[in-house]
């Protein structure tokens, strides 16, 4: 009985472990790296060093990819990128947990999309409540900027993207995919970030935090992603992934000062009460850090 316990409690820690870590990194990188080079230097250097590590770790060069594989590599990097960037524009005005919430609504319309249960339109007229009350109608109290709600749309879509690409891209090979998609991601942003952040991408001061940033948001929650999924049903995986925004939210408080309003709080407990029912009902694989 220990034995079994334990064989579950290990496989959650891990999924636990992983969503704190992406939402330390975002709150480290809204912290530290937006006030010295902007949300699109950071994502720069984020996704740069992230692929450097893969990179390093996977060594994709072994088995280069045919030509349909690469195709798909490239769909799925370019998505990862872009997600990336909409998402830490987002955050730049908004509320950490408001955007995670948000971005969850894209791998929700995937999970939906290909189930096509009827029980999912429960779960779509949910999100869609709360999305509502998130969005920033009239003169509501501590209304939500139009442009970062609208940045953390835009990254819902490409994760759902990055959720369809990345099962082709991932046919040949997840790690390798993995790590050629990141390359690929960073070739987009990159020069976004210089262009806005400049040669100060490359101050002394900053590097460090930008690995620790690069490290807590890609290359660790991967990691514990992958080494979780390999003890956990996926249905069960996909039900823990909703905790997310909720980390996100407390990772907003504590480590950004981020209070959230009642409202905002009621909209971010719906878009998670219909992830997990989506979650429950679908038979489709769960979504992965980006």
């Amino acid at each position: 009985m220990k034995r079994d316990a334990a064989a579950i409690a290990v496989p959650v820690m891990l999924v636990v472990a992983s969503m704190a870590s992406i939402q330390l990194g975002a709150a480290l990188a809204k912290g530290q790296m937006f006030p010295m080079v902007g949300p699109q230097g950071t994502t720069a250097l984020r996704v740069a060093l992230a692929a450097l590590i893969l990179l390093a770790v996977r060594r994709p060069w072994r088995r280069p990819p045919t030509r349909r594989e690469a195709g798909w590599i490239a769909l799925y990097g370019a998505a990862l990128g872009v997600m990336n960037l909409c998402f830490y524009l987002a955050i730049r005005t908004i509320p950490l947990g408001v955007a995670v919430a948000l971005e969850f609504t894209g791998p929700l319309a995937v999970a939906m999309i290909a189930s096509r249960r009827p029980v999912h339109f429960l779960w779509a007229a949910l999100a869609a409540g709360g999305v509502g009350l998130l969005l920033p109608w009239g003169e509501a109290s501590r209304p939500l900027d139009p442009a970062g709600v609208a940045f953390a749309l835009a990254a819902a879509a490409c994760w759902a993207l990055y959720i369809v690409f990345g099962k082709r891209a991932g046919e040949g090979g997840g790690g390798r995919a993995a790590s050629l998609g990141m390359a690929v991601a960073a070739l987009i942003v990159v020069p976004v970030g210089v262009a806005h952040g400049g040669t100060g991408l490359l101050a002394p001061a900053i590097l460090p935090v930008a690995l620790a940033v690069a490290v807590l948001s890609s290359a660790l929650p991967y990691s514990l992603e992958m080494a979780a999924l390999a003890r956990l049903p996926q249905r069960t995986f996909g039900v823990l992934m909703i905790l997310e925004p909720a980390l996100g939210a407390v990772s907003g408080l504590v480590l950004l000062g981020e209070r959230l309003s009642l409202t905002q709080c009621a909209a971010v407990a719906c878009i998670m009460a219909a992830s997990v029912g989506a979650a429950a009902t679908s038979r489709g694989p769960p979504p992965l850090a980006g």
